[in-house]
């Protein structure tokens, strides 16, 4: 017999309400952090500034150690959390600078048209960088409202008459300002959302808050200058926790904390060549850009009062790809007809003993190549090029060191639970796992291909690279 939970008895003998029930829908909270490391919240070892707001959250809630972004770079990562896609699977890849010819296509539901069929208010204040062309915009792909950055903070375009660079901030479809004072963004975002909160209080929504900080520029208000011990990085991400902090008093203020799940992370990890203001991968091996965990593995941290445990540790698999068929579950939103890679979480929410809806596999690709495979405890990285950060010289003060490059020529395997840094090669010693994880990579490669192997996609939709794609 199934033992039960005392959390799901609890609401039947009235105790507390019941979160997330037909009569009371859940509404969707997703923060996401621009290039925030592993190692960057005080609850996951950060030093010199803390960070107590979302060490509350992480109390008061699940914290997941083996949560991986889609790809190491930002519009790719953000790709695969819109559309809980491999981001090769749907033709995207990189980071779209201003006037990219691609972005999110049409013919993908990203999570706010997924739960705008259940009637959900829909808005993103931030980064969006899936595109920048009108056609891409988030008002064209299942949302209310948006406030922000049609990309990076360090991308800039230029003024077609002077050519001086320019940086559109947007607001719904139009643009309201160039070259804003980024020291005002992270304020703006969070009062944004607080409002859209307040307003839709009564009726279920979705809102995507997509800081642009930490990414360079590093920039914070008055009210967070100065304040850590670490420098401008740390004042950044002080302000962060604070953001956070408002989102979770609006919560509590508007009585709606109990139909809310709120979800924190970040795009990838941590530019690290910045050196003093970029972030820490924890110890994690290389960084953005690099599908070693540095790159890949980011924090994240799931809060729903009365409905996740508190204080709970989850070292299952797990990715940003897997928020949009979770928040398909908890809404009743169908699930689109076209595949998508994402598994629903909710089991682990709910901390069902033994669940494991990952099935203990997850591909490192970059752009298409697929760089790694895991099973949650070993990582099987295949040979491949990559910038490396690993004996250059970081940068100080927003200037950024160089990147090395670096090649690995035979197959190399780790053993994650010992050697969570990547530094010792165990291929030797473990020639059944190798052979497991190579007859994995391989039924992937058949899916959606391999650059670096020459294996063309059998199963993939329309590379990026159709024309209709384009602005």
């Amino acid at each position: 017999m199934k033992p039960i939970k005392i959390s799901a008895l609890l609401p039947l003998l009235g105790l507390i309400p019941a979160a997330g029930t037909a009569a009371e829908p859940t509404n969707i909270v997703i923060i996401n952090l621009d290039d925030s490391g592993y190692g960057d919240f005080s609850c996951n070892g950060a030093y010199g500034y803390r960070t107590p707001n979302i060490d509350l959250m992480a109390a008061q809630g699940m914290r997941f150690t083996h949560f991986l972004a889609a790809q190491p770079i930002s519009g790719a990562s953000r790709a695969g959390l819109l559309t809980g896609c491999y981001p090769n699977r749907i033709g995207f890849f990189g980071a779209p600078g201003p006037d990219c010819w691609f972005g999110i296509h049409p013919d993908e539901t990203t999570i706010a048209e997924l739960v705008k069929q259940k009637g959900y208010a829909t808005a993103v204040f931030g980064k969006w960088h899936v595109g920048d062309a009108y056609r891409f915009l988030p008002l064209q792909n299942g949302f209310d409202e948006y406030y922000g950055l049609p990309y990076s903070n360090d991308m800039w375009n230029r003024d077609p008459q002077t050519h001086e660079p320019r940086q559109p901030l947007y607001d719904g479809n139009e643009i309201v300002e160039f070259n804003t004072d980024q020291s005002r963004l992270t304020t703006s975002y969070t009062e944004r959302s607080v409002e859209f909160i307040r307003k839709n209080r009564r009726r279920p929504f979705l809102l995507y808050l997509a800081h642009s900080m930490p990414h360079v520029p590093l920039a914070v208000s008055d009210k967070f200058k100065g304040r850590s011990e670490q420098g401008l990085y740390g004042d950044v991400m002080m302000e962060l926790d604070w953001s956070v902090g408002e989102i979770l008093k609006t919560l509590r203020e508007e009585k709606i904390e109990r139909n809310t799940l709120v979800i924190l992370t970040s795009d990838n990890g941590p530019w690290i060549s910045y050196g003093n203001h970029a972030g820490s991968t924890g110890g994690l091996r290389e960084a953005k850009m690099s599908t070693f965990d540095g790159g890949n593995r980011v924090p994240c941290i799931m809060y729903w009062k009365g409905r996740i445990a508190p204080g709970t540790v989850c070292n299952r698999l797990a990715s940003n790809i897997d928020l949009f068929p979770t928040v398909a579950e908890l809404t009743g939103a169908p699930l689109p007809e076209r595949k998508i890679d994402g598994v629903s979480l909710v089991p682990l929410l709910d901390g069902e003993a033994g669940s494991n809806p990952r099935e203990w596999f997850v591909y490192y690709y970059n752009r298409n190549d697929l760089e790694a495979v895991t099973d949650g405890r070993y990582k099987l990285v295949f040979p491949h090029r990559y910038k490396t950060s690993e004996g250059s010289v970081p940068g100080m003060d927003g200037k950024a060191g160089k990147f090395g490059n670096a090649e690995l020529t035979e197959p190399e395997l780790y053993d994650l639970r010992r050697d969570p840094g990547e530094r010792y090669n165990v291929i030797a010693q473990h020639p059944g796992v190798r052979k497991k994880l190579e007859q994995i990579a391989e039924r992937m490669r058949g899916d959606l291909g391999d650059g670096l192997r020459n294996v063309p996609p059998t199963n993939a939709r329309p590379a990026g690279l159709r024309k209709d794609y384009g602005n």
